[in-house]
């Protein structure tokens, strides 16, 4: 056979390999793609009787302010909690917030792990991503944690606060002061994160238990955290407080879900997971089968953090127990219309 001759069919076997990968590659995430857009008919959800205070009853999820409505108010904030427990076109069933704990052991409310996204303290301590383990409570006290927030109309209204201006509801605040005031406007559940991981998270936990303990709060709470360390040892030193699944549980559970697994044990009472794009092109974790496992083995299924109203329409239609949102009076209204 000439040379050329066995050139031409070695670039024709080539180009039909190629196409065979790139069609193998295609239907994969044409399947990843409608598995992203799968919804499950409501109609296959099962209800399983449990001792799980968090599965919901009523077949509607409780309705859950992430970092405390953060959406419509300054996050984490005393103006989000009073805009929360004061405003009368929703209601509130769980607190979600987070800690972290400051240079002299107080646990403040704040998610991420330096002040520059949500406070002026570049302005005022003259350093751009300060963390808050490095100040005191005091120190932190003189920042505007609603200082970078912006309004659903795209408006900053604490922007130019500082100093002497800003006022105590928009200080940084401390966890006891928080459960004070819900405690004292409603009876309510918490979905507690500390974000110190390794011993400063170790010792916020110990700090968090007693607190609630002082003020009976224990068995309203289900912890979290993102530190797999953190997780261990409230199973050894608190075994009282009650937590969400770690992620690398989360991915146990989806494996065991998805198998129909008998081998499935867990230690924590809530999957506590996400929704959102682009996640659900890797997991689809808001299907029939992995809601009806969880519920068999008494997990409470809470979603976060779930700001689109079809999702919300969604997983509120598929008897989700839980549903966090930055916008809990759009939530509030969905669950409401779909009674």
């Amino acid at each position: 056979m000439p040379v050329k001759e066995k050139e031409k069919r070695k670039l024709s076997r080539g180009k039909k390999a190629l196409c065979i990968v790139l069609a193998l590659i295609t239907a994969l995430v044409c399947t990843d793609l409608i598995m992203a857009g799968y919804h499950s008919d409501p109609e296959d959800i099962i209800t399983y009787e449990s001792d799980n205070r968090y599965i919901s009853t009523t077949g509607k999820p409780s309705i859950s302010a992430h970092r405390s409505g953060g959406g419509i108010a300054p996050e984490e904030s005393m103006v989000a909690f009073r805009n929360c427990i004061e405003n009368k076109n929703f209601n509130v069933d769980i607190f979600e917030f987070d800690l972290h704990i400051t240079k002299d052991g107080v646990l403040v409310l704040l998610h991420d792990d330096t002040l520059e996204r949500t406070t002026d303290c570049e302005k005022v301590l003259g350093v751009k991503d300060a963390r808050p383990e490095d100040y005191t409570y005091e120190e932190l006290r003189a920042l505007n944690i609603g200082a970078k927030f912006k309004n659903p109309e795209g408006e900053m209204p604490y922007a130019d606060l500082h100093g002497d201006k800003v006022p105590d509801e928009l200080k940084i605040v401390r966890l006891e002061q928080v459960l004070d005031y819900l405690e004292a406007n409603g009876h309510f559940d918490y979905i507690i994160e500390i974000k110190n991981g390794g011993e400063l998270g170790k010792q916020g936990v110990d700090i968090l238990c007693e607190i609630l303990k002082d003020r009976q709060l224990t068995d309203r709470v289900i912890f979290g955290t993102f530190k797999e360390e953190v997780s261990l040892y409230v199973d050894e030193a608190h075994p009282e407080l009650a937590r969400s699944a770690t992620i690398k549980e989360v991915l146990e559970f989806y494996k065991c879900a998805m198998t129909n697994s008998d081998n499935y044990n867990p230690k924590y009472i809530a999957l506590q997971i996400p929704y959102n794009m682009p996640i659900r092109l890797a997991a689809n974790l808001a299907t029939a089968k992995l809601i009806n496992y969880a519920h068999s083995h008494g997990i409470a299924v809470q979603y976060w953090t779930i700001n689109d109203e079809k999702d919300l329409a969604y997983l509120s239609s598929v008897k989700a127990d839980c549903i966090m949102s930055d916008y809990p009076d759009r939530l509030y209204k969905i669950v409401a219309e779909q009674e």
